[in-house]
């Protein structure tokens, strides 16, 4: 076993343990009283009884099998539901493919064919206009940003009307943190070297990048290196650092584009069949909800220690070529990005109210992180030649 893979497995198991005992303790303190229909969006009352019952749940992921980082913060969801409710909750994983393909994982989840998905909403922008806001807007908010807004800032309230007209219960459940812009074949000089350029980019970013004279495409991360290396497309996103060095793209295009405007952060999800939830007494809805929320920590913390030491391999032993995408090219994409957040705004009333609510949360973020992160970040470059 590499020294990476060892790391892999021990912070987990470490966490996955004091979890254990935390879900251990914090059964008595569900069925004593806990406030999960209000802080859940529950559409109905908790059923009563027994605290955890025996079940087997089927979760469908629109991941590669053993993949990491997204693939892994599906396992570590399951897992943690497992662990935490003392075994009585079996999840059990079926990757992209397995059971069904990676973009029908939420079609099979609201027809109720499985109990639970894991992947990242921007998926589902087909069903609704405003999903991406609840997984990566382009030039939008940072991981912690989102985190926020989710969890503390009315996002999961509006999180749970938009999925229950599918029948959907949703949490978040992993991030990737700050993505890269992608792999390139070609160097990205001028906003015309855009024009025609076939690249595989999902959601919003995919939208902007059409509007900027691109040919966007939607295709599954386990066909992602064969249609690079095909010449099915010229460029690629995918994630960063982490999983684009396990997919071994820097052997078909030797360009690294950054920042990712596209992604400022990937916040992944679970969404479970709604009438699954309604079924939850108050204590496997705790599970369920703290089991996604551990997942989304720790998965976040870990693309930021492991996206960084893959760039060093990337660079140093791959001999990748990093490149700063031009500013013309930036402001263009931003003016795109506007037109279209504009026109998601427009295309539902739920959509205006998750499009104002996200731009709020924003901009009260942007004002508190010029004097915080952002200044502090600057004087700590100059300070220690970062």
């Amino acid at each position: 076993m590499t020294e990476s893979a060892k790391g892999r497995e021990t912070g987990p198991q470490l966490s996955r343990r004091k979890l254990l005992k935390t879900g251990a303790l914090a059964a008595p303190l569900a069925l004593a009283g806990c406030d999960c229909a209000e802080r859940c969006g529950a559409a109905a009352p908790a059923i009563t009884g027994r605290a955890v019952r025996s079940r087997e749940l089927k979760m469908v992921t629109t991941w590669p099998k053993d993949f990491p980082g997204l693939g892994d913060a599906a396992e570590r969801t399951a897992e943690f539901i497992t662990q935490m409710s003392g075994g009585a909750l079996r999840v059990r994983v079926f990757a992209a493919g397995e059971l069904v393909g990676a973009f029908d994982a939420f079609d099979t989840v609201s027809g109720g064919a499985a109990d639970l998905y894991h992947g990242a909403d921007y998926y589902w922008t087909g069903k609704s206009r405003a999903y991406p806001f609840f997984t990566a807007v382009p030039f939008g908010m940072t991981a912690v940003e989102q985190m926020g807004w989710t969890e503390a800032g009315g996002g999961q309230q509006l999180w749970d009307e938009l999925a229950a007209q599918f029948r959907i219960k949703p949490f978040a459940a992993g991030n990737t943190g700050h993505q890269m812009g992608g792999w390139f074949r070609e160097e990205i000089e001028t906003l015309d070297d855009l024009r025609g350029l076939v690249i595989r980019m999902p959601g919003l970013g995919g939208e902007v990048m059409r509007r900027a004279g691109a040919s966007p495409v939607n295709i599954p991360g386990g066909d992602l290196y064969q249609s690079l290396q095909s010449g099915r497309i010229d460029a690629t996103e995918w994630v960063g650092p982490w999983n684009d060095l396990a997919f071994g793209f820097y052997r078909e295009a030797e360009y690294y584009y950054w920042p990712g405007f596209h992604e400022p952060s990937a916040q992944l999800s679970i969404g479970l069949n709604l009438d699954v939830w309604e079924d939850m007494t108050l204590q496997e809805r705790a599970i369920i909800e703290n089991a996604a929320r551990a997942a989304n920590h720790l998965s976040l913390a870990e693309y930021a220690t492991r996206n960084a030491r893959a760039l060093e391999v990337l660079v140093e032993e791959h001999g990748v070529k990093l490149r700063r995408m031009p500013r013309d090219v930036l402001d263009a994409l931003a003016q795109a990005t506007r037109e279209v957040l504009d026109e998601v705004a427009a295309s539902s009333e739920i959509a205006g109210r998750i499009a104002e609510s996200y731009r709020s949360s924003m901009r009260r973020s942007a004002a508190w992180n010029t004097v915080a992160d952002e200044a502090y970040l600057a004087a700590r470059r100059r300070s220690f030649d970062l």
